[in-house]
């Protein structure tokens, strides 16, 4: 399905107001819906209220309680896909402060277990370098040291052991040269020595030998509930399951490609070499 931007925002309510309609045309109570649904009439009426997004699987629970006509399933779905679908424009994040967007990337790390990130052009903040982090804001105007401290502070979850992290890199995000050659040296320094973290797998896919398939984006898996996708003009948040599932799918085949472990900190020791020298 096509996701027009401007309408992503308006879909929540669209979907709280449709299931709404639905349950009262059907002639049940919230209470009596939850039974059926296996669920708490807090839930029932925190979805009608749009306070809630419910996942696809809630949707799909609720259109059959309520005996829903498949073509009408149909329609539902896919406004919930569309409800589970968030666009932040990179215009926007500007004009509230990028700050902001540290804070809700915090959020997500702080209610999140297990992370995958794919970086296909650039080194991430969790992973950068002051130098590398500031270079990364520089063709923003305006005064980001809160936005670039608040980067650097989110760097500590790292060190939480509850927490794993897989970071699959491309050579090309590895070694594009941000930053002048002894700054990118000790840029790729930093990827070798996080790569020695027990909680940490960093992986990096070198531009030789055949690999039959081609990443567009950037992106980023927080558990399996969420996934964002970065573009040149802002982000997609995915919440539906089977966008999360693709994401996840495409993953696990980049890590078959990616070498991790020695293998990957000795390919980026040649790749630091070759900057100092």
């Amino acid at each position: 399905m096509t996701f027009e931007p401007e309408e992503l925002g308006q879909t929540k309510a669209d979907l709280a107001d449709t299931l709404k309609t639905l349950r009262k045309r059907a002639g049940i109570t919230q209470i009596r819906l939850a039974q059926r649904c296996n669920m708490s009439q807090t839930k029932i009426s925190n979805i009608e209220g749009a306070k809630l997004t419910p996942s696809l699987v809630d949707v799909e629970l609720i259109l059959r309680a309520l005996d829903a006509p498949p073509e009408l399933v149909a329609q539902v779905v896919a406004l919930t896909r569309s409800a589970n679908t968030e666009w932040q424009d990179a215009w926007s994040q500007r004009r509230t402060g990028l700050e902001k967007k540290q804070n809700e990337l915090a959020g997500f790390e702080q209610s999140s277990t297990e992370f995958r990130y794919f970086l296909l052009s650039m080194v991430t903040g969790l992973l950068a370098t002051p130098e590398y982090v500031r270079a990364s804001l520089a063709h923003i105007s305006g005064d980001h040291s809160k936005a670039i401290a608040k980067k650097l502070e989110r760097q500590s979850v790292l060190y939480d052991t509850s927490k794993r992290f897989t970071f699959i890199l491309t050579e090309q995000a590895v070694r594009w040269p941000f930053l002048p050659p002894s700054a990118m040296a000790m840029q790729i320094d930093r990827l070798a020595s996080i790569s020695l973290l027990s909680n940490i797998r960093l992986g990096v896919i070198p531009l030789d030998g055949h690999m039959p398939t081609a990443p567009l984006n950037t992106f980023t898996i927080y558990d399996t509930r969420i996934a964002t996708v970065e573009t040149q003009t802002g982000v997609m948040v995915f919440r539906d399951h089977r966008d999360v599932s693709a994401y996840l799918d495409e993953f696990a085949t980049y890590e078959d490609y990616a070498l991790f472990g020695e293998a990957a900190r000795e390919r980026l020791s040649e790749w630091a070499h070759r900057f100092r020298s």
